[in-house]
């Protein structure tokens, strides 16, 4: 198959969406596809090109130096797009996450891996994923969310409905950008502000002590889930993605009604957020309580990443669960 990987963009996930893509291009061309790498900021990347978006290579620029990024329409103009057969998305955050992309490849008439436009909106909003999550009967932690330009809240209704601590991190961002753990009151506003510089709402959400729990799903396939062990406390972007800094366990330690119950849960996360193709879904299990958090629609795909992790668990290596999400999206 002819396939076109998308990767890179100008979102604050700039570097770890080009991880995530190099990997996949890589695994892909092990399954025999014909692959072209391509950077949303930049358009086509050659080849002998590829190792050049490897971090500090001279094309692994920050997001904010991306002056002349490729407008979107400019994008879909892309040879190398245009003439494949399917484009697998490796985009994180942004345009490449929020639907923007998906809706824009629609219009042009190429097929594309995972969630489309509606489901991909609705799960980058923390706020409205919540919200169906709980019309859906899947529990969720108490939340409220402060909005621009002024961000206001009532702290008396911070208090009583979401207490401290809480947590506190813009509504549409993903890989923990801007998350921060509010103990005191007074602590609140700093980090509402400091959250504020990536986004336009910024949710306050109940703090839950427990188990960090995620479930990557390909098709209508719940993989066991894999339990994250931050080392200094909170699943932050550096415990994300400085090496050491986190152990994970797949399968999680769970007993078997734990884990059959989290996996229906995210079934449930993935039809009622009308997620498709994959996704990964990630709990909180606080007091023998499960909570969702959120949903992931393109998650982080490097052989290490959590996905995978759970597809490896049932027998699944990388090369073949990229190929077989490329194969699902074309189906």
């Amino acid at each position: 198959m002819k396939i076109a990987v998308l990767m890179g963009g100008t979102s604050a996930e700039r570097e770890v969406s080009l991880a995530s893509g190099l990997a996949i291009v890589k695994a892909l061309r092990e399954r025999g596809h014909e692959v072209w790498t391509v950077d949303t900021a930049a358009g086509y990347v050659p080849q002998d090109e590829e190792s050049d978006l490897l971090p500090g290579g001279v094309k692994s620029a920050p997001p904010e130096s991306l002056e002349n990024a490729l407008p979107l329409i400019d994008l879909a103009q892309v040879k190398e797009l245009r003439g494949a057969e399917l484009a697998f998305l490796a985009l994180h955050g942004g345009d490449g996450e929020d639907g923007t992309i998906q809706a824009l490849l629609e219009l042009v008439g190429i097929p594309y891996t995972g969630t489309g436009p509606l489901g991909s909106g609705i799960a980058m909003d923390k706020d409205v994923t919540k919200r169906l999550l709980r019309d859906a009967q899947v529990p969720t932690l108490p939340w409220r969310v402060a909005r621009a330009p002024e961000f206001t809240y009532d702290p008396d209704i911070i208090e009583d409905l979401v207490g401290l601590p809480c947590v506190v991190k813009p509504s549409r961002q993903g890989s923990s950008v801007g998350i921060h753990i509010v103990s005191e009151a007074s602590e609140l506003e700093a980090a509402v502000r400091d959250s504020a510089q990536y986004d336009t709402e910024v949710m306050i959400e109940r703090f839950a002590k427990g188990r960090e729990l995620t479930v990557g799903i390909l098709g209508d396939q719940a993989f066991p889930a894999v339990e994250i062990r931050p080392k200094k406390g909170i699943y932050d972007y550096e415990s994300k993605y400085t090496p050491g800094m986190t152990e994970y366990l797949c399968p999680a330690p769970l007993e078997e009604e734990v884990m059959a119950q989290v996996q229906a849960y995210a079934l449930r996360a993935f039809k009622v957020l009308k997620l498709r193709g994959y996704a990964r879904i990630d709990f909180i299990l606080a007091k023998e309580q499960l909570f969702c958090l959120e949903a992931n629609t393109l998650p982080g795909m490097t052989a290490t990443s959590l996905l995978p992790k759970g597809a490896a668990a049932v027998g699944i290596d990388f090369p073949e669960l990229c190929d077989r999400i490329a194969r699902l999206a074309v189906r």
